[in-house]
């Protein structure tokens, strides 16, 4: 299917139902922590997904393929990302499934109402603040830093945007681990599943991928780590079967 394309823009296979999405190298592009997350979420038939700080929408667009949940929203601040996002909806013909609206995370539930959601999944700024950053409003680093919202805001919000016994998805770094499943609690977001991923077997793990029941019990499992390398510039058997990466 044919698109318009910005100057510096480009057209990037998803591996998957034929889907590409629109992407801009001098920009921030998706990551293997999109791609995980939308593999480790589990969304059931039906269901409506909100995914905040969708960027060029990845998430909702792999979960379509990989899921049939029935309506995808994705929450993106800045125009640029949102309108990439919009433009790859179109390409890939997900109209009927996939809506991207430009809003703030951090008036999310204001924007969509309580309870509105089965499902929330987000791959979120992962540095605290915005120290050492030359330009505090670079696209890059809105998307890593915590420059225009942190994970108190989206932890806040979800719990008021999902539904009781809905279903959180989240990646980020295992430095912040503590604070991350300490906040959980204390939003009513109960850890249920985790899972630490590893760039290779004799490493520390670089990200981690947590699943949240909103009003669950407390008990939580800790799932076999993943594995991504089992040498530079090659996948692992375990990664290829699970995510079917080429």
């Amino acid at each position: 299917m044919a698109t318009d394309l910005k100057p510096e823009e480009r057209l990037d296979d998803l591996q998957v139902n034929g889907y590409e999405i629109i992407q801009h190298p001098g920009k921030f592009c998706f990551g293997m922590d999109a791609v995980l997350l939308s593999n480790f979420a589990r969304v059931k038939k039906g269901e409506r997904v909100l995914d905040l700080g969708t960027g060029t929408g990845i998430i909702p667009i792999l979960l379509t393929a990989k899921t049939e949940g029935e309506k995808f929203i994705g929450l993106e601040i800045q125009e640029e990302s949102a309108d990439m996002a919009k433009r790859s909806v179109a390409h890939n013909g997900l109209e009927d499934r996939v809506e991207i609206i430009k809003g703030d995370i951090k008036e999310a539930a204001t924007i969509f109402g309580h309870a509105s959601f089965d499902v929330i999944t987000t791959n979120p700024p992962y540095m605290i603040g915005s120290h050492g950053i030359a330009n505090a409003l670079d696209t890059k680093a809105i998307a890593r830093h915590e420059v225009l919202c942190t994970l108190e805001d989206i932890l806040r919000e979800s719990a008021k945007l999902l539904r009781p016994g809905g279903k959180f998805f989240m990646v980020h770094r295992p430095f912040r681990l503590a604070e991350i499943l300490s906040k959980m609690v204390e939003f009513k977001i109960e850890p249920k599943r985790m899972r630490m991923v590893h760039p290779f077997v004799d490493k520390e793990p670089n990200m981690v991928l947590i699943e949240g029941l909103r009003g669950g019990n407390s008990r939580v499992t800790v799932e076999r780590p993943l594995i991504v390398y089992k040498e530079v510039g090659v996948y692992s058997d375990e990664l290829l079967g699970e995510y079917g990466l080429k």
